[in-house]
Parts: structure tokens; C-alpha cells; sequence
């Protein structure tokens, strides 16, 4: 009976706010930083917090530099371990809320998803595997749904300012104009040269590996309904892009992006006036149709780029060797073994020092293609005829994005969970859309921006 505690009514009351999973890793520990600077502040909704994970000495470690050069506060330290199903269930009887940084999430998220959906427990992580991700929508989805736990994944860099990005640029377009395509580049920008996180180049390599359990698993599930976007689709476009416009070289990112947002929008087919919440008011249901009633699809993508064309070429030459090397399993292990080597210097297993991190930023050019009436493109031969140019901006990705976006998403949880969905395996899209998840980014350094609006050549 242990599991279902927390669906007893007269089981007491989550003894913490937040308990965050995986707190000593390379990420774990940055959103401890970044956990307490809310925790404990004036009409903050984060009163109390727990750290978890398998090394209670780690944990200690970990808030020690997460605190610095402010002494620790003193938290509950939690043993806990995903080989250990009782452990997981303990810890969601214990709190409202996890924030699972255990990666890579294709080999131990799985048994943490299964104890909040089978106890009620909410749950966001900053996974950006879109395997794992589908598999658990797979899995557990009508199990969260019947127990009440909201299972969010991606709610880090990957995927919410692509999600939220894509919102803005859409929103964007007034009518009668109505978007067709939405290409998203990514730039990565630091006066000093940047080091990745190993786990994020290790999930990758076994992303790779796992590509055709990927494709299984979409063949064997229903067709989801696809948005009815107008106009015709985008062309395939050069392997090699040069955008003037943005000053950059781009080429495809493989990323799990374009398929999160994919998953938001056949959601919103499903639902055009969004997923309600749990116990919402009249007001909360009239400003949520509102916003998904002004939230246009559109073909998406995302590309990588760089100002030189050389960077381009590494981006080509590490997605080659991860892609031929990934398939089989001494490829994998020469990756793992030799990341430096692998990727032109660009993951390692030491990760990045602090001044690299804190030098890093990244812009997110939101380019999109669309007809300034929306009856233009139901006409043969339709070719847009408008441009408009977007921007998302904020700190390094990794270590500093994520953790905003995953506190400032918890955030949304504790304070706003009546008008959140009662639960199921959802993208951060469909269930933060309408919420105020942007303003909160904005007042913690990830701005929204319109660049540009013109009309294209005929």
C-alpha cells in the first residue's frame, strides 16, 4: 500500500514543496542554485525543499557550492536510487513536486516516472530524449491521468524556448495574416571556448543507438491528428543554409525540439481550446481558450548555426561520427570513452568551468514565412508573401537556462496547479502555453522578442 499514500484523503499533507532528484550531478547541483533563491522568500510558493539522490555526502557537497559564499541552508538530505522502486515511492509521499535531473533519462528516468504516476506525485524534468519522453506518453499517460500526476518532461532549454518561442513568434501574427513555416536557428555564442555536458553528448550517442526503438514505437501507436496549416509545404531547402538576414551558416539540428513542439500542436488538434485545468475558475477558462484561440500552427524546424562556415562543417563532421559510430556498440564505446576526440573538443567528461559557463549565452532567431491574408493560401500556387523575424535570448543553455526554466516551470506548479491539467504524460507546451511560464522567464533573464516584420518579393 505503500505507493498509494498520497491517494489516501487522510494521508497528511506532503511534508515538502520539492524534492529535487539527482541533485549532486553536473546540472543537479546548478538547480539547487537556482532553487534557492526562491526558497523561503516572501510570497514565494517554495517553502520547503529536500535533495535526493543515491550519495547523501555528494548531496551535502552539492548544496555547500550550490549556497556559496552564503553558508548552507540546512535541508533534508534524502537517500534514494532509481534501481530501488521503494526508495522513488517514498520519496513522492513525501512531496508535492520532483524535479528529476537524473540522465540519461532513457536508462534511469523510466522507475521515476512509474512511482509518480502510480502515486499521484507531480513530476518535470529536463530530459531532451524524445524516446524516452514518447515511450513514457506511452506507458503511463492514463495511469497519471487516473491518479492525478502531471508528468512533464523537457522543461529545460530542451524544449521550452522552442515551445514557447514558437508561441510568441505565432501570436504574433494578427489577422487576417496567418503563418505557413517557422524555421528556428539556434546560436550558441561565448568569448571563451565552451565545453558541453557529457550527459547531454551521452544521450545523443544512445539516441542514436536507439533510433529504430524510436521508429518502432511510432509505428505502433494510432496516428495522432496533424494541424491543418496553410498554404503549401515548406521546400527541403539546401543541406547547407546561409541566412543573410541573422548573419549565420546553419545546418539541420537533429534535436528533440521539432518533435515536442509536433506533440504540442497535435494536442491542441485534439483540444483547440487547450487541456483544462484540475479545479479552474471561469476566468482562468476564458483567458486559456483566449490564448490558444490566437496560437496559429505552422511547419517547424530547428537548425544549428554558426558565423563561419567552418563551424558549420564541425557541427557536420561530430553529427557524422555520432551517427555512424552510434549503431553499434564499440563505435559507442570509442564515443563515451573519447568524447574530446569525437566532437572537436567540444563535450568532455570534466564539463565546463564555472567562467566558461557564466560567458556563455545562446540566441534563438525564430524565422517565419506566411501570408499576410489567410485566403492567399488556399490559391494555386501560393507562395507567402510575408516575412516576420522573432528572437528568444537568455544565459549558457546547460547549466543556466535549464535550471530557470525548470525552477520558474515548478514554480507554475506549486502556485497555479488548479489550473493545470489533473494529470498525464504531457509536453511543457500544451500545459504552460497559457500560464505566465514566459513573463517569469523575462523577469529571470530569457527575453521574447520581435525582430523584424516585412513583405517578401512576389
Amino acid at each position: 500500500m505503500e505507493g498509494l499514500q498520497s491517494l489516501n484523503p487522510t494521508t497528511p499533507s506532503p511534508r515538502y514543496d520539492i524534492i529535487i532528484l539527482g541533485a549532486s550531478g553536473f546540472t543537479g547541483k546548478y538547480v539547487v542554485r537556482e532553487a534557492l533563491k526562491f526558497l523561503k522568500v516572501p510570497q514565494s510558493p517554495l517553502q520547503s525543499l529536500a535533495l535526493a539522490g543515491r550519495n547523501p555526502t555528494k548531496l551535502t557537497q552539492a548544496l555547500k557550492w550550490a549556497a556559496h559564499p552564503d553558508p548552507p541552508p540546512s535541508l533534508p538530505i534524502l537517500t534514494a536510487d532509481t534501481t530501488d522502486p521503494p526508495s522513488l515511492r517514498r520519496l513522492c509521499s513525501q512531496t508535492k513536486l520532483i524535479l528529476n535531473c537524473v540522465g540519461p533519462f532513457r536508462l534511469l528516468g523510466e522507475p521515476v516516472v512509474a512511482a509518480c504516476a502510480e502515486t499521484g506525485c507531480d513530476y518535470l524534468d529536463i530530459c531532451g530524449e524524445p524516446e524516452f519522453m514518447e515511450r513514457m506518453e506511452a506507458k503511463y499517460h492514463d495511469k497519471a491521468v487516473e491518479t492525478g500526476s502531471l508528468v512533464v518532461s523537457a522543461c529545460g532549454f530542451d524544449s521550452v524556448p522552442a515551445e514557447l518561442g514558437l508561441m510568441f513568434h505565432s501570436r504574433r501574427w494578427e489577422p487576417p495574416s496567418v503563418p505557413n513555416r517557422v524555421g528556428a536557428y539556434l546560436s550558441l555564442e561565448s568569448d571563451k571556448k565552451m565545453v558541453g555536458n557529457f550527459g547531454t553528448f551521452q544521450s545523443a550517442v544512445l539516441g542514436v543507438a536507439n533510433m529504430d526503438k524510436l521508429m518502432e514505437l511510432r509505428r505502433s501507436r494510432p496516428r495522432r491528428p496533424r494541424p491543418m496549416i496553410p498554404g503549401p509545404p515548406p521546400p527541403k531547402g539546401p543541406m547547407i543554409e546561409h541566412n543573410k538576414k541573422i548573419g549565420l551558416w546553419a545546418v539541420r539540428l537533429p534535436s528533440a525540439d521539432s518533435t515536442v513542439v509536433r506533440r504540442t500542436l497535435s494536442a491542441l488538434t485534439e483540444n483547440p481550446g487547450g487541456l483544462p485545468g484540475v479545479n479552474e475558475g471561469p476566468e482562468h477558462i476564458a483567458k486559456r481558450e483566449a490564448f490558444w484561440s490566437t496560437v496559429k500552427p505552422a511547419h517547424f524546424g530547428v537548425k544549428i548555426g554558426s558565423k563561419s562556415l567552418l563551424g558549420v562543417l564541425q557541427f557536420i563532421t561530430t553529427g557524422m561520427f555520432i551517427g555512424l559510430l552510434g549503431r553499434i556498440s564499440f563505435g559507442r564505446w570509442l564515443l563515451l570513452t573519447f568524447p574530446s576526440f569525437f566532437t572537436l573538443g567540444w563535450f568532455s567528461k570534466k564539463g565546463p568551468s564555472e567562467d566558461e559557463v557564466q560567458s556563455a549565452t545562446f540566441k534563438m532567431w525564430f524565422i517565419g514565412q506566411g501570408f499576410s491574408n489567410g485566403s492567399l493560401a488556399s490559391q494555386g500556387n501560393a507562395k507567402p508573401d510575408m516575412e516576420m523575424v522573432t528572437r528568444v535570448m537568455g544565459p549558457e543553455i546547460g547549466y543556466l537556462t535549464t535550471p530557470i526554466i525548470l525552477l520558474q516551470c515548478a514554480l507554475v506548479v506549486l502556485s497555479k496547479r488548479d489550473d493545470l491539467p489533473k494529470g498525464g504524460v504531457l509536453t511543457p507546451g500544451i500545459v504552460f502555453g497559457p500560464t505566465d511560464l514566459q513573463e517569469r522567464l523575462q523577469e529571470n533573464g530569457i527575453s521574447f522578442d520581435v525582430v523584424s516584420k516585412s513583405s517578401l518579393p512576389s
